[in-house]
């Protein structure tokens, strides 16, 4: 098996981009050139984007919401909702980057990386199987998913999502499953407004999904102890054969869009921890996903502990920021809460 960390980047990701708006792709410029300047980005083997074709979307998407996309990018460009653009090249980067997530997690499962991270926009995590929403297009990380459960012989595939904002997408996609474990902190209530802990799925997928909501104030140790009194136990009971990350670096306490109160010491703790996970649980088998973070010096910062996580390195860089010296909300309630539907 390759022992390498593999990445997919490509250029074409920064076609989608619309002025002043958060998600832009001055995002994707920040994160590369912390990689380069860090040289961690010569320390990971490049895998090729390809693009998703209608074939491959359509496992997690409707015929219709694709071709929706497409026209409306052939027209130069225009709102799924008020929060999500698409300019003429969208369909393209939107295809490059669910196909690049896919050809990733490919690679890992083919022993050809060991794990790897998706350096893509338009992110994925909110768009459902009928519409786009929250800055997403096509559902990056549910895409692979899925096409590792048809083109590997998976059974099990874990999707954890850290990003500040609920997977509402990825759930959806999934609800019904009961291949793929979906776990997802997030801030409650904040947009989309989904992501109550009693959301624990539907028929054969009844809980395989489990929610953490957090109320706005949980920190480092906040989000410790829920990886390890929540979702350290659900991926041993489900014991998966691939794990993907949902990676938003917006619970930070300097984002501007939310107010968790994560430090980049935080996401170093989450990185190491799934990276244990996957090693412990799944052959090392593991797929970052790059999906929100809008502070752009703190995104950057974020994505390149990640990777030398995903790189084994002993230490993270230095967190130059601090934190202030508030106190953290409380997660005991909800643990009790998520421990008890879950039967930890």
């Amino acid at each position: 098996m390759g022992d390498a960390t593999g990445y997919v980047y490509d250029p074409l990701f920064l076609e989608h981009d619309l002025t002043d708006h958060p998600e832009s792709s001055a995002r994707l410029t920040a994160i590369v050139a912390e990689l380069s300047s860090a040289g961690l980005l010569a320390r990971m083997q490049p895998i090729p984007a390809r693009p998703a074709d209608d074939a491959l979307l359509s496992r997690v998407h409707d015929p219709g919401y694709i071709e929706r996309v497409r026209q409306i990018s052939a027209r130069g460009g225009g709102y799924l909702d008020p929060d999500t653009y698409l300019v003429g090249r969208t369909d393209e980067a939107a295809r490059l980057a669910a196909g690049g997530t896919a050809e990733l997690t490919a690679a890992v499962l083919r022993g050809e990386v060991r794990n790897g991270i998706a350096l893509v926009r338009p992110p994925g995590h909110h768009a459902e199987r009928s519409r786009g929403m929250g800055f997403c297009v096509f559902n990056n990380i549910a895409v692979a998913a899925q096409a590792a459960l048809d083109g590997f012989g998976l059974d099990r595939v874990l999707i954890f999502d850290w990003d500040e904002h609920h997977g509402n997408g990825t759930q959806d996609i999934f609800y019904e499953s009961p291949q793929v474990m979906f776990i997802s902190t997030h801030q409650y209530p904040h947009y989309p407004g989904t992501g109550d802990w009693r959301e624990t799925g539907r028929g054969a997928g009844r809980g395989y999904t489990a929610n953490l909501p957090l109320s706005a104030g949980v920190g480092d140790d906040g989000f410790r102890r829920l990886f390890a009194e929540a979702v350290v136990p659900l991926a041993e009971r489900f014991r998966p054969e691939l794990i993907l990350v949902s990676a938003g670096y917006d619970a930070h306490w300097k984002d501007p869009l939310a107010g968790l109160h994560l430090t980049l010491a935080g996401y170093w703790q989450l990185a190491r921890g799934v990276v244990s996970l996957a090693e412990r649980l799944c052959g090392g088998r593991l797929v970052v996903v790059l999906e929100g973070g809008y502070n752009l010096p703190i995104l950057a910062r974020g994505v390149a502990d990640t990777c030398r996580a995903l790189l084994r390195d002993a230490a993270p860089g230095v967190d130059p920021a601090g934190a202030p010296g508030w106190s953290e909300t409380p997660v005991d309630r909800l643990l009790y809460l998520v421990r008890k539907e879950h039967a930890l």
